[in-house]
């Protein structure tokens, strides 16, 4: 008789398994897995307050919920008392930024993408990491020799 426990390879492929301790919830964002050991009632992602940076990066401060230097203005209808405690929205929040999320409320699992408003900051101001190539003529060309002129990097492969 084959001892399954010694080889997990071999378990039965449709054992379902917890993903989190009962009562906790589970937030997937950036490629993270964060468990929330308390969260509020109902089928939306309501954290504490001091939880919503450690689940999105956005830290609330007097201006708003802000990531870096991007500060989004927050309403009061984010936050909900219940359970005789108040809670962030996060839903609510990631539905306001246009950011995509999906939810298994039953199993309290959510997955959020990235939000837009912080992926567009990206490219406004940002500064191509310097490369280095060599020409047809074999002289070697540095992105850094054109700094501060309009440049076009084109490539190619051929697989």
């Amino acid at each position: 008789m084959a001892n399954f426990m010694a080889h997990p390879e071999q378990r039965h492929p449709f054992e379902e398994t917890p993903v989190h301790a009962n009562g906790d919830t589970t937030v997937l964002y950036q490629g993270r897995r964060i468990t929330l050991e308390e969260t509020g009632p109902g089928n939306r992602l309501l954290v504490r307050p001091e939880d919503l940076v450690r689940v999105t990066g956005f830290e609330l401060k007097p201006e708003g919920a802000c990531y870096k230097s991007l500060c989004i203005p927050v309403r009061e209808a984010l936050f909900v008392d219940a359970d005789n405690k108040r809670w962030f929205d996060v839903t609510a929040f990631a539905d306001l930024l246009d950011q995509a999320w999906v939810a298994d409320t039953e199993r309290r699992v959510w997955s959020f993408a990235e939000a837009p408003a912080k992926r567009s900051g990206l490219l406004t101001g940002a500064e191509a990491p310097d490369l280095e190539l060599t020409d047809r003529q074999g002289k070697i060309v540095r992105l850094a020799d054109f700094r501060g002129k309009k440049t076009l990097v084109v490539t190619w492969s051929s697989w």
